[in-house]
């Protein structure tokens, strides 16, 4: 029985391959062997080295001498991410698969870590977004934390968090909390996303476990974790977080930044995988 990962990995190489791989079959002999190096080709950190080795597992490589560096590792231009030897069909077969996995989860720690690097020296940290690709979400989610961000909920089912169409339905900022206690136990806590001041001091009074600035602009920003100090709440800021933003938007006191584009906007990292004949 697959894991899901496994699972995922599997559909991947079903969807690239087809049938069958009609050049690698006509052009390489079906008992040749090869050893093969993953290149990085510009400087970033490393994520999914997992689904990268599975692929070529899957495809009945029969890999040994396998080598590579761990996840979250920095990789700088020629370094050797990974060694292994394998059967040449099955490693030609897989490589597009393996690659895009590594290539995109190596992309999305590499721009996290740029994130986390703009907030060096200040209390707040970034964390990611339910705002994945559809059933990457773990390893999304998981290269996020190798570059050093943080998660967020990873479900609908981790957390509560109030949204706009929530209030509305809800009929309002304190109807939508009440409802919302109400509604699960003591020990999990109440979110809920503001786009102003007067939303915020509704929700503050509210009782609101984690109130999230949701595209403010900094001054306001700034006046709410003036109004919030004395309180337990956690402050959280998402929307507009670019790289060029988010070290002033750390600066206004807030606790968290969470920022989408880490998963949905990151680009891959460059990398390339070579062979030769063993």
């Amino acid at each position: 029985m697959h894991t899901p990962l496994e699972e995922l990995v599997d559909a991947a190489l079903a969807e690239d391959i087809g049938p069958r791989d009609i050049t690698t079959e006509a052009t390489v002999p079906a008992d040749a062997r090869c050893e093969a190096r993953l290149i990085a080709k510009q400087p970033g950190i490393l994520s999914g080295i997992e689904p990268f080795h599975m692929a070529f597992s899957l495809m009945d490589a029969e890999i040994t001498d396998w080598e590579s560096l761990s996840d979250g590792s920095r990789v700088k231009p020629g370094d050797v991410v990974a060694r292994f030897k394998g059967h040449t069909r099955a490693v030609l077969t897989a490589e597009r698969t393996a690659m895009n996995f590594v290539q995109h989860l190596s992309g999305v720690a590499t721009l996290t870590a740029k994130y986390v690097e703009k907030l060096e020296g200040l209390n707040c940290k970034i964390c990611n977004t339910r705002k994945t690709t559809p059933m990457m979400r773990q390893l999304e989610k998981a290269a996020v934390v190798h570059g050093g961000g943080v998660d967020h909920r990873f479900n609908l089912f981790n957390g509560v968090l109030i949204k706009e169409n929530h209030i509305t339905a809800a009929g309002g900022i304190r109807e939508a909390i009440q409802k919302a206690s109400r509604g699960t136990h003591h020990l999990m806590r109440i979110a809920i996303e503001v786009e102003n001041l007067r939303e915020f001091d509704e929700a503050l009074e509210a009782g609101a476990d984690v109130i999230i600035l949701d595209n403010m602009d900094l001054e306001s920003m700034r006046e709410a974790v003036r109004r919030a100090q004395g309180s337990r709440v956690i402050l959280e800021a998402s929307g507009n977080a670019t790289l060029d933003r988010v070290r002033a938007m750390a600066e206004t006191g807030v606790h968290f930044i969470s920022v989408g584009a880490l998963t949905h906007s990151a680009p891959a990292l460059d990398m390339s995988l070579l062979t030769t004949n063993v």
